[in-house]
């Protein structure tokens, strides 16, 4: 005879929703969570109309699932961010940066832009200012362009359908079939670029740091202007690039 599972602490039942959430890693409805948790109904769906009200779940296009809210993203960033950690990943993005000679970003996705949540700077005079808190577009940057190849179809479907996606240089792939295209290609090749296509005369690589399941979490990537660094010479740092990523994701995935 199959034993009833443990009833679930009151004050334990938000933090499950948002973990089964966080494994699920796609927008997922109350039924999806609560096949994990057996929680009755009622209190299911009570539980995320308060993350909603609260803004940790913010409900997706589809009016039924629900995805990270905005404090919930913020709440990531600030683990990322804690002092032992953050003192490890700048090490990490400072030897990136000595190694390639240009700014290193790490990026993380937010419901429609990229928000740089740290850099190391380049040494030389000429550079791009995009401050950490700086919020980027998916479609026309290396770091949004790694994300959306991240995505499943049918969200992928769904952003190619309802962005704005306004050309920002002549470069811009604003046209939805392109960038699936480009997206598809991102796919194949591990990496994404950005040739000019969201600031004339800067271009930029990115690769996914990724999360203990394998899934994109973050972004790392470098940018430069034209002047020093063309398309070619970018790959060249592809290596260093997708090691650093791996020591990023190790050390913030970590189960040690």
């Amino acid at each position: 005879m199959n034993e009833a599972p443990p009833a679930i602490p009151t004050n334990l039942r938000l933090l499950l929703v948002l973990e089964e959430m966080a494994k699920a890693g796609v927008p997922v409805t109350p039924s999806d969570v609560n096949r994990v948790l057996g929680l009755p109904k009622p209190t299911i769906h009570r539980l995320f109309a308060t993350l909603e009200e609260e803004g940790f779940v913010q409900r997706d296009i589809d009016g039924r699932s629900y995805s990270a809210g905005r404090r919930a993203r913020e709440l990531a960033g600030g683990i990322m961010s804690s002092l032992r950690i953050r003192t490890a990943r700048l090490a990490i993005l400072t030897r990136l940066a000595s190694e390639v000679g240009e700014t290193c970003n790490i990026a993380l996705p937010e419901r429609d832009m990229m928000v740089y949540l740290e850099r190391v700077e380049t040494e030389w005079p000429l550079r791009i200012q995009l401050p950490s808190g700086t919020r980027v577009p998916f479609y026309c940057t290396a770091s949004g362009k790694m994300y959306l190849s991240s995505l499943p179809e049918p969200h992928l479907d769904r952003y190619l359908a309802n962005a704005d996606m306004r050309a920002r240089t002549s470069r811009s792939i604003s046209e939805p079939d392109r960038l699936r295209s480009a997206i598809q290609e991102i796919r194949e090749n591990g990496y994404a670029t950005d040739n000019e296509e969201f600031m004339d005369g800067m271009i930029a690589i990115a690769v996914p740091i990724e999360d203990s399941h394998g899934r994109l979490f973050a972004t790392l990537s470098f940018h430069a202007p034209v002047q020093r660094f063309d398309a070619a010479k970018a790959l060249s740092y592809l290596p260093q690039l997708r090691n650093a990523a791996n020591e990023l994701s190790q050390l913030s995935f970590s189960e040690d």
